[in-house]
């Protein structure tokens, strides 16, 4: 990634040039998994200043095809007045895929957990649902691969991490809360697809329960979704806002978990005010120097 970084100062006058149009302080590269099965788009964006002496915070986001550049700019725009809004700057890690279209049918197997297609929603029109059940081998590679990748190049403060997903996404990041607490501190699930591997996914957050009966964890979760997501028969705003109360009962093993429900909003709709929720979630000021959120005027 460093002779990426290179080339892009190198070229920044060329991209001027030629008319493109680019997000200030990114690079991409390509990645594979071990069993050279998947490739993946990873797009990083990192702060032009020197990182604090703990290191930037990080977010990792899922299907960065789609909101990349949505979070890259909510976080640019809100770190340039810390004193206002409370969000510090961090870096943002996109993994996506090699398409220019917002989602990847690839997704489907690294979101979800193995099960039987009986136990699967039914597809629209009937179609058979592309591959499932590679979340642990993704896992694996975001802790095993990309995370060292991004260490290496980065300063960053691996006390204050963040993994954001939606939809599928949002259940690939509970499944990853509930298998592996510690990988990140703080878990943001947007219209968590609970529905689709949700004998599962109980299974493993009651093992999570059990494991906070023997040790504490300091872990932040936040889960949302959209008002007009209510009427879907997959119940996910109550799947949703159910599986929130319950970790709400686990704050005094040190787990904070918040549920929000945007008004207005639908499934795809709900994605960019999400986003501004979830940075200022995850990269609100710890140093008291800042005001709360929202506070003053720009």
């Amino acid at each position: 990634m460093a002779g990426q970084l290179n080339e892009g100062a190198a070229n920044k006058e060329t991209t001027a040039r030629d008319g493109r149009v680019t997000i200030p302080r990114t690079v991409q590269r390509v990645m594979h998994s071990r069993d050279g099965r998947s490739e993946y788009r990873i797009c990083v964006a990192y702060p032009g200043e020197e990182a604090p002496p703990a290191g930037f915070p990080v977010i990792y986001l899922l299907d960065a095809n789609a909101v990349f550049g949505t979070m890259v700019e909510t976080m640019r725009v809100l770190a340039s007045r810390t004193d206002k809004t409370g969000v510090v700057p961090a870096i943002i890690v996109g993994i996506g895929y090699d398409t220019e279209l917002p989602f990847s049918s690839a997704r489907h197997y690294d979101f979800t957990m193995p099960v039987d297609a009986a136990e699967l929603p039914q597809s629209p029109g009937g179609r058979v649902w592309p591959r499932q059940g590679g979340a642990e081998a993704f896992l694996q590679f975001i802790e095993g691969d990309l995370k060292p990748a991004i260490e290496r190049e980065f300063r960053i403060d691996r006390a204050r991490q963040t993994i954001f997903g939606h939809s599928l996404g949002g259940l690939f990041v509970l499944h990853m809360l509930f298998v592996k607490p510690q990988a990140f501190r703080t878990y943001v699930a947007g219209s968590p697809s609970i529905h689709w591997n949700k004998r599962f996914l109980e299974a493993k957050e009651r093992e999570f329960a059990a494991r906070l009966e023997r040790e504490r964890l300091e872990t932040r979760v936040y889960v949302a979704a959209g008002e007009l997501e209510q009427t879907h028969k997959s119940r996910i705003n109550d799947n949703a806002r159910e599986l929130c109360e319950r970790l709400s009962a686990l704050a005094d093993r040190g787990v904070s978990a918040l549920y929000k429900e945007f008004e207005g909003e639908g499934h795809i709709s709900v994605l960019p005010v999400l986003i501004s929720h979830a940075v200022r979630f995850a990269l609100k000021d710890t140093s008291g120097r800042a005001a709360p959120p929202d506070g003053g005027q720009f």
